[in-house]
């Protein structure tokens, strides 16, 4: 397989530079159907997600501490507590407490998919890909498919950089293909592309990957990007793609790495358009309201760090107290990105217009009278 895919190096090389389109025609589709084809990608990509503060994560590793002291045999403890040190960037002792939950019970699927996952976010990846192949072997489909993705996309960095020192983008010219196509040659052995069902699976499988560990990590951005404009497509997301890019770009201010995301967003959102109107959509104009929209995830966020806090300060169960609170996932609010209103903006001006005509008429009516 990777005799193979060196010899794809050479051929797919110039896909690094030219992003695949799926036509020449434009593309009127709105955000909102870009969103029903993936359904929670802007929410991952923004933060608006049921997610947790450092704090409660600092509260679970002393409450989980608490609870082990106690009964040291409690296996979930252990993947609850060695989650809370990597969310908390204590790295080392994530994996202590990985490797002592494997001595008191070998050959769990959980122990070795999160270790192989902590290895990998602590930028281990050759340390982390065996332990992935551990937990495929004990369940080969877990998670969706997963970690099968997630293997998938190790062995991709690696094949660029096989030192495990990676450098973004991580697709450039002298690199080889981008994710979508690797992707292609691991699903069928052969160069080709990904059927729209397969870049769905792996879509999601990627979105997973960005809620359970950093919804901002410049690989998994990219690779989302890359898969939500993968060639072949039918119905892609371009716009998605773009703010995904976009995303990954605002982790490197003022490097060079943000002017190379930068061209990539520009790029995925070659050909499209605002419906009524035929000439290109400005990157800007994108840029514009992804701020806004980012705005509203990081004030739904502190919403949620401040009720942890206070959940924590007067000694409640952090855990009870999220689950009693949190019953679904949040949504962005719905936009129509036909004129940059939204649906709910576009509502008051209804409202707004009913009321001003009725005002008129009155008015008309009072002076026929």
């Amino acid at each position: 397989m990777t005799f193979r895919l060196s010899l794809l190096t050479a051929s797919l090389a110039g896909l690094c530079l030219a992003l695949p389109a799926t036509a020449c025609l434009w593309d009127y589709d709105t955000l909102n159907q870009e969103q029903s084809r993936f359904p929670s990608t802007i929410e991952l990509i923004t933060g608006k997600f049921l997610r947790h503060s450092p704090k409660f994560y600092q509260w679970r590793i002393e409450d989980r501490l608490q609870k082990l002291a106690k009964n040291p045999e409690d296996i979930a403890l252990y993947d609850d507590l060695g989650v809370a040190y990597q969310k908390t960037g204590q790295h080392e002792k994530a994996l202590e407490t990985m490797s002592a939950k494997d001595k008191l019970r070998p050959a769990l699927y959980e122990t070795k998919a999160n270790l192989g996952t902590f290895y990998i976010l602590s930028g281990d990846l050759k340390q982390g890909l065996p332990f992935i192949d551990e937990a495929l072997k004990i369940k080969p489909h877990a998670h969706f498919d997963r970690e099968r993705y997630q293997k998938w996309l190790v062995e991709y960095a690696l094949s660029k950089y096989p030192d495990g020192k990676l450098n973004f983008p991580l697709c450039k010219p002298e690199t080889g293909p981008r994710f979508p196509e690797f992707l292609a040659v691991k699903l069928s052995g052969q160069p080709g592309f990904l059927s729209q069902e397969a870049s769905q699976k792996a879509v999601q499988a990627v979105l997973g990957m960005m809620r359970f560990a950093d919804y901002d990590n410049p690989l998994l951005l990219e690779v989302l990007g890359d898969l939500l404009i993968a060639s072949g497509m039918p119905e892609d997301g371009k716009q998605l793609s773009a703010r995904a890019y976009l995303a990954a770009s605002y982790k490197f201010k003022g490097q060079p790495e943000e002017k190379e995301y930068r061209v990539l967003a520009e790029k995925a959102l070659h050909n499209q358009a605002r419906r009524g109107d035929d000439e290109q959509m400005p990157l800007a104009a994108l840029e514009e309201e992804f701020r806004k929209e980012r705005a509203e995830a990081e004030a739904w966020y502190r919403n949620l760090e401040h009720k942890e806090s206070l959940w924590i300060e007067k000694g409640l169960n952090a855990d009870s107290e999220f689950d009693k609170l949190y019953h679904s996932e949040p949504r962005l609010s719905e936009t129509v990105d036909t004129f940059g209103l939204t649906l709910s903006g576009l509502g008051l001006m209804v409202i707004f217009s009913s009321f001003a005509f009725w005002k008129a008429y009155r008015r008309a009516e009072k002076k026929g009278s």
